[in-house]
Formats: structure tokens, C-alpha cells, sequence
């Protein structure tokens, strides 16, 4: 939750996380293609609903701690602005369920399953009684809500087949997804231990969870020479650039907690550099240097 004199509606929105979206539907997009599934308007779709899921999960976000103002003087106009946002948030979510269940009419019912999911997933990010940010699940199941089904239920959109290729190749951004929540645990770590947040930096602690974030990020590129391997991501020589992009997070890991602002942030540069180049990586092969 952002100070009183800081709290606007850009920090509620939290643009710098549209990257987790605009990315996982990217590649998934770019999956479907591979399987010979696309069509133009209906990737836009995808997009577009990607975007509004995440912009509706981060404009709830404060409501959870709606109980934590109510305890301070003088706040009332802050509460307003919360409660606002968490209607803009719903809409956000009504909006990208349109777009959902268009298409579930396409796809069938198998789809509307994912769609529950993904829906369910965000609603219970922070919303009691799930608020499953708060019972140190975030990481985990943003990994697989936010990163696994974002990307193959983009896929599924356009009309591809979920297979264990797809699940493979989804998981190094899947990674740097749970990374990016890893980051603003940390950043916030003692403000959360502060208000109570139980996230999972505060039930490990900062130290573990620094070393959680470097074994995180290594695992993410082992994973790109393992698809190389496999003849799953011909192109992985394309993401050598991205480590370039890992230095200043990594070295805002150990600062004290009033330089550490900027972790987050770094990281979401990260995840977009990563992400751009995997879709470099799935449309061309070998980079022509190679």
C-alpha cells in the first residue's frame, strides 16, 4: 500500500507489472502459431484480456488492507480510493470475461475451465478468505496461474492443443513471472512484516527468499539450454542478451531497505527483455550470426 500523499490511481493500476501479460499471452500466441493456429483479431483479443486480467488483479490488490486504514486518522479519502479502484478492478474483470467467454464459444467448454481458473486465481490473490498472497502461496501459484496457464490458455485461444511440448516451453517465463512477485515481497519485506502480510519473504525470511530469487532466475536459463537441447527453442542463443538485464536486480538484492525501491521495477525490465526475446527466439531459429 503506497503513503497517503503517494496513493493515486497509476500506483493502484501498477503498469509496471503489464509485462507479466502482455508477455505469457505473447508467447502463447506465438505457440499457437507454431501449431499452424492464429488469426489477427483474435490474438488482439487475447491481449486485451490478458491485460485487463492483470489490471483487475492490481487494482484490487489494497483492498485487504482497507481493515489497516481504517486504524489511521485521517484516511478516509484513502479508503475511498481503494474501495474505487476495487470497483474499477471488478470492471476490468467483467470486461476480460466477455472476452472470455467469446471464446468459449469457439473452443468449448474445456476452455471455460481454464477460464474459471485463471478467474479464481485472481480474485484469491489477496480477497479473503483465499488471500493466498498472504499464506506465503503467492510465488507458487502466480508461477502457475499468472505464467503455465496464462501461456497455454493463450494458446488454447487460437485453437491449439495443450501437449507436454508446450508445458515445457512455457516454464522459463513462468519462472521470471513468480520472480517479478519474489521482488516486490522482498522490496516490501518490512512494511509487510509490519502490517502483518504473511507473505512468503516474511514466513522464510529476506535471506532465504534472496537466495530463492538467485535460484529462481539460474533455473529460468538451465531451462532455456534444456529446451535448446531438446530441439524445443532452436533460437535460446537469442536470450544471451537478456543477462545483461539480471546484473542490477541481482545487485539490488543485498541493499538496505530504503534502496531497494527500484528491485521491482528491474526486475519487470528483466521480464520484458526475457520475454521479447524468447518470441524472437520462437519466430526465428538461429540468429544470424550463428
Amino acid at each position: 500500500m503506497k503513503t497517503p500523499d503517494k496513493y493515486t490511481f497509476i500506483g493502484a493500476l501498477r503498469p509496471f507489472s503489464f509485462p507479466v501479460a502482455l508477455v505469457t499471452c505473447s508467447i502463447g500466441l506465438l505457440l499457437a502459431w507454431q501449431q499452424g493456429q492464429f488469426n489477427s483479431l483474435q490474438a488482439v483479443l487475447v491481449l486485451v484480456g490478458g491485460v485487463l486480467l492483470q489490471a483487475g488483479v492490481n487494482l484490487i490488490n489494497d483492498y485487504s488492507d482497507l481493515p489497516l486504514l481504517r486504524r489511521k486518522p485521517g484516511s478516509e479519502w484513502q479508503e475511498q480510493a481503494v474501495q474505487r479502484h476495487f470497483r474499477l478492478g471488478m470492471v476490468c474483470f467483467l470486461l476480460a470475461s466477455a472476452i472470455a467467454l467469446y471464446f468459449v464459444s469457439l473452443r468449448g467448454l474445456s476452455f471455460l475451465l481454464l477460464c474459471v481458473l485463471g478467474l479464481a486465481g485472481a480474485l484469491g490473490y489477496t480477497l479473503k478468505p483465499v488471500n493466498y498472497k498472504s499464506r506465503g502461496l503467492g510465488v507458487v501459484l502466480v508461477f502457475w496461474l499468472m505464467g503455465v496457464l496464462m501461456i497455454s490458455g493463450s494458446a488454447v485461444a487460437l485453437g491449439a492443443s495443450v501437449t507436454a511440448e508446450l508445458v515445457l516451453q512455457s516454464l522459463p517465463v513462468s519462472l521470471l513471472v513468480s520472480l517479478l512477485l519474489l521482488s516486490n515481497e522482498l522490496r516490501d519485506y518490512e512494511t509487510d512484516q509490519r502490517d502483518g502480510h504473511n507473505t512468503l519473504t516474511v514466513r522464510v525470511g529476506y535471506h532465504f527468499s534472496v537466495r530463492l530469487y538467485c535460484v529462481l532466475l539460474a533455473l529460468a536459463y538451465l531451462l532455456l539450454a534444456l529446451l535448446l537441447a531438446l530441439g524445443l527453442l532452436p533460437g535460446a542463443f537469442w536470450l544471451l542478451p537478456s543477462l545483461l538485464l539480471t546484473l542490477k536486480p541481482v545487485c539490488l538484492l543485498n541493499a538496505p531497505a530504503e534502496r531497494r525501491a527500484p528491485l521491482t521495477p528491474a526486475t519487470a525490465r528483466l521480464l520484458l527483455g526475457f520475454g521479447l526475446l524468447f518470441c524472437v527466439a520462437l519466430i526465428n531459429p538461429l540468429p544470424s550470426l550463428f
